[in-house]
């Protein structure tokens, strides 16, 4: 095997699952259609809740000054969100979407640019993206993103089946975005230490909050604007960290 041999296996999937999804959807009524994607949007609260279990771990909460844990996820957050309200991430990944679906020719009426942004989203800022990813650019075996690529195939035809080729599409970012990762992986090796991935998964797991809160039409949070945060996250750790 080679490195990114498991990003490629991920795009596959998340491609064949909307494939099929599409091909099933087209025999599933508009109310099915919309239940799949609240199942969608509950897995995904459930998903968020394993990603926050972090915040209370020995190995996050002991790296840390009394009190820091949830300013660390706080901080990230809010600077993150400044950074992308400054960088308009929401509305250039909105207007990548419209490109797409142009190019596509997909109609204006579809649902194309809603199943690419939510699709993308929730592909690519789960920690198995990050991690698995690391992992595989180290050598250190694909299995995080054999099961990463697992949860986005049956994801990825449960969307598709009511949010169209967008979710196809979603693969293109999706394999950058973890290719970038595991060259990161390949050239550093291990950088970071456990308590910075946890920092990570926690407000990767807010990120998810936020994205089941959209599925399930309750609250549209601009997630792709809190995406910097999952950088910020792990470098403040190490701040607070070495310094508080």
């Amino acid at each position: 095997m080679f490195p990114g041999i498991g990003t490629l296996i991920n795009v596959i999937a998340i491609i064949g699952g909307a494939g099929l999804g599409i091909f099933v959807g087209h025999r599933l009524s508009s109310k099915t259609r919309n239940l799949l994607t609240d199942v969608l949007g509950l897995t995904t609260l459930l998903g968020a809740a394993s990603a926050l279990i972090p915040m209370w771990s020995s190995r996050y909460v002991n790296s840390l000054p009394s009190g820091w844990p949830l300013l660390v996820v706080l901080g990230s957050l809010i600077f993150g969100g400044l950074i992308g309200s400054a960088l308009g991430l929401e509305n250039r990944l909105d207007q990548l979407g419209e490109k797409l679906r142009k190019q596509f020719k997909a109609s204006t009426e579809s649902s194309f640019v809603e199943g690419f942004v939510t699709a993308s989203l929730l592909f690519a800022i789960g920690p198995l993206a990050i991690l698995g990813s690391i992992s595989d650019g180290m050598s250190n075996g694909i299995d995080q993103l054999i099961l990463k690529s697992t949860l986005d195939f049956f994801a990825a035809m449960a969307f598709a089946s009511s949010l169209g080729w967008g979710v196809a599409v979603a693969a293109l970012p999706v394999g950058l975005y973890q290719g970038f990762w595991t060259l990161v992986g390949l050239a550093l090796g291990e950088i970071l230490d456990g308590y910075q991935v946890d920092a990570m998964t926690i407000v990767g797991g807010v990120l998810l909050i936020g994205i089941g809160l959209r599925l399930l039409n309750i609250k549209h949070v601009a997630v792709g604007n809190l995406l910097p945060a999952l950088a910020i996250a792990p470098l403040l750790a190490l701040t607070v960290h070495a310094f508080a």
